[in-house]
């Protein structure tokens, strides 16, 4: 089958990418020149691990291309995909589908033939008669049907959730639509994954409600980790008692210093809002965005009590600056609320992160970025771990002791063991332990 996908953001590129490797031929659009010139040339704006192959192989079998102009790629598709950006809309927190509206108004304006319009980015319940009325505005005669179909790709893993996701949510009440659905996903067939056809307003609610409770879950567990700490008990033992019960399972239940990225804090949001205009507001959501929000200006207010209440001219140096490991994400990244605390407390901030450097140059301010774990723990008063990639999961701790000029350790990820840290002399501080 022959697809365009608008977009070559996260969702867009990994899509395309995969959709090329099932054997379909894909054309991937994007307005920035720069952007399509360096994906010509072998080049990621994104880091995904695996994406770089992935991208080049399907490329260089002709299945994978890009360019600035819908036209032909559109005119040619059996289906078109929008994967364009859904930021948070200031003042309101709702969704801003502009750029929805716009990819909606250019596919009307050139396609051809029966056209299955998909919308991939996440959109708020009732996009899909929008996007669908735009279209029909453009193009009366047009013959078309607007599909949802939201994604639920994981950053760090996003090729695998991709070919092998744990279901496949399309919503159309369209035939022919759902039979052109069906043949874009025929490969996943046979890795027999569950595909959900449902009505356009299901899908699109079923994205936000599924992002909304792992939310909730992440704000929950970090609520019990405070519990934990008032009353002495250990909040990773709690959530592996909680977990192994089939009905709740482990996953999403790690405290830490709260959400972020580009889905979690936007979507609660957007889901918040929109529940909000329909007369039935979400208290649990309401209040999980809360939490978190609060969440991470109370993790800069521990790091300063276990720096015995003044950070000022102290030396303290980051590990982690992405809101996750695997990824160079800096959006609604913890690290963007603690570390500026910090400085207006009075530290100096020095940081690494294997992946998110350059984008964290972009955002903050007066930080000594590093290139390395040591480098950055050098001379510090203190080592605070917010992101737990995996080369920080075994530190030399001894080659810390002796590098650092204090002995204050806070692990926002609970990655070490408070005993043996103590043992090895470090002022040793977690989250709910």
């Amino acid at each position: 089958m022959r697809i365009a996908m608008i977009g070559t953001g996260y969702v867009g590129l990994v899509s395309g990418a995969c959709f090329a490797d099932f054997g379909h031929h894909v054309t991937c659009i994007d307005k920035d020149q720069e952007k399509v010139d360096m994906l010509r040339s072998g080049g990621i704006p994104i880091y995904e691990p695996g994406l770089d192959q992935l991208v080049q192989r399907n490329v260089r079998e002709e299945r994978l291309g890009f360019d600035t102009d819908l036209t032909r790629a559109v005119k040619e598709a059996d289906a078109v995909f929008i994967a364009v950006g859904t930021p948070s809309r200031r003042g309101d927190g709702f969704a801003d589908l502009s750029y929805v509206h716009a990819a909606a108004k250019e596919i009307a304006s050139v396609m051809e033939g029966y056209t299955v319009v998909v919308t991939k980015s996440t959109v708020p319940v009732g996009t899909g008669d929008e996007v669908e009325k735009i279209i029909r505005e453009t193009r009366p005669d047009g013959d078309f049907a607007v599909v949802s179909n939201p994604e639920f790709l994981r950053e760090g893993a996003a090729i695998d959730d991709f070919k092998r996701p744990d279901r496949v949510v399309v919503g159309t009440d369209d035939a022919r639509a759902r039979e052109v659905m069906s043949e874009v996903y025929r490969p996943l067939y046979l890795n027999e994954t569950p595909i959900l056809f449902t009505s356009r307003r299901t899908s699109e609610l079923i994205k936000y409600a599924a992002n909304a409770f792992l939310a909730m879950k992440i704000s929950f567990i970090t609520e019990m980790a405070d519990l934990c700490e008032g009353v002495g008990a250990n909040v990773q033992e709690v959530a592996r008692g909680v977990g192994l019960d089939n009905r709740i399972g482990s996953k999403f239940l790690h405290a830490g210093p709260g959400y972020g990225g580009s889905c979690f804090p936007k979507d609660t949001l957007a889901l918040t809002r929109t529940a909000q205009e329909a007369g039935t507001p979400l208290r649990l959501i309401e209040t999980t965005v809360e939490v978190n929000d609060r969440r991470k200006h109370d993790m800069a207010k521990k790091i300063i009590r276990a720096m015995g209440g003044d950070v000022s001219g102290k030396t303290i140096s980051v590990l982690g600056l992405t809101f996750k490991p695997g990824t160079d994400d800096m959006r609604e990244a913890p690290s963007l609320d603690i570390i500026p605390a910090l400085q207006d407390a009075g530290a100096k901030v020095r940081a690494y992160d294997p992946a998110g450097i350059v984008e964290a140059e972009k955002l903050l301010k007066d930080v000594e970025f590093t290139s390395g774990p040591y480098l950055c723990a050098e001379g510090a008063d203190a080592l605070v771990i917010i992101t737990e990639w995996n080369e920080f999961r075994a530190l030399d701790t001894n080659r810390l002791k002796e590098i650092m000029a204090g002995d204050v350790v806070v692990d926002l990820r609970n990655i070490y063991s408070p005993d043996d840290m103590k043992n090895r002399g470090f002022t040793y501080v977690s989250v709910g332990r």
